[in-house]
This record gives C-alpha cells, structure tokens and sequence, in this order.
C-alpha cells in the first residue's frame, strides 16, 4: 500500500475543512455548508431514506424470508421522497397526498414479495387511489402551470426530434415492398 492511499487523502480532505471550519474562512460557503444547514435541507435524506435501505436490504439479506421487512421500508423511502421534495421546492402544500402513497408502497410490496395476499390489495387501492385524487385536486393549480410549459416543450421537442430524425421514408418503402 502507498502512503497515500484513499483513506488518507480522506483523512487529509477532513483536517483541511476542519480547519477551514474552525477558522472561519469559508464565509458565505460556510454558512450554506454548516452542519445545521446542511442537516435541516437534507434530513430525510440522511435519515428516513437509509432507514428504508435498510430495510429493503434486510429483506433481500434474508433471501426474501422476511418480507415484513418491506411495510417499513417502503414507508420510511416514500415518507424520505416526499419530505425531500418539499423541502427543496417548498411543496408541503401538493406533496402531503404522498404521506397516503407510502403506505400504500409499503404494502403492496409485501404483497409482491411476500405471497401476494388479496386482502392487501384493499388497503392499498383505497390508499393509492386517495393519494392519486388529492394530488390531483391540491395540485391542480401547480398542475396547470407545470402543463401550460409542459405542453409548449413536448411540442418543441416532438418537433425538434421529427426534424433531427433520418428518413425513415426509406424504410417503409422497402417493408411495402416486401409486403
């Protein structure tokens, strides 16, 4: 091994920003990048969402044995997802219907993986189906915006792909042919 191996250019990086840190000379970087800020963006992704890895990966640790595993699991990644994106696009007010929809992931991937039991469909219909009508209805303004831009860029880039795209004309003349 040389004497500059990854785990000591890891620790070299540390004592540096340690440093850096200690002294204060990151300025307005040190105030995006201090452990508070950091911590309060990105909790859900620090927490929630490896908690739910965890799960995921105890269940196929297990060689799918315990498939209870992935109730919490799946609730802790879509809990993680939905914290995640309200926070960085400050979306509390459309994204709260995803709180229904992480149960419902949980359980319908126990019954996936864990013997496709019908009763649990119920539950996550009821669930999947609420989540779906009040995304829609709390979102519809936000919905409306994101379509009246959404529609305009599909248009340009159907047309831009048209465009760029090689003559298959060519192509079709040939399948008649053989037809």
């Amino acid at each position: 091994m040389g004497l500059l191996n990854t785990r000591n250019w890891l620790g070299i990086i540390f004592i540096v920003l340690g440093l850096l840190f200690l002294s204060g000379q990151f300025g307005f970087l040190g105030e995006l990048i201090a452990p508070d800020v950091i911590f309060g963006m990105f909790w859900p992704s620090l927490i929630l969402i490896p908690l739910g890895l965890g799960f995921h990966i105890g269940f196929f640790y297990s060689r799918g044995r315990l498939p209870g595993l992935l109730v919490p699991g799946g609730i802790l990644l879509g809990v993680g997802t939905v914290c995640q994106i309200s926070i960085l696009f400050d979306a509390w007010s459309y994204m709260w219907p995803g709180f229904l929809a992480s149960v419902a992931l949980g359980l319908f991937e126990l019954y996936i993986f864990g013997g496709r039991h019908a009763g649990l469909l119920i539950p996550v219909g009821i669930l999947g189906g609420l989540s779906v009508i009040f995304f829609t209805v709390f979102g519809i303004g936000h919905l409306v915006w994101v379509g009246r831009y959404g529609f305009a860029a599909l248009f340009l880039l159907l047309g831009v792909a048209l465009l760029l795209r090689k003559g298959d004309s060519s192509k079709k003349e040939r399948m008649k042919d053989l037809m």
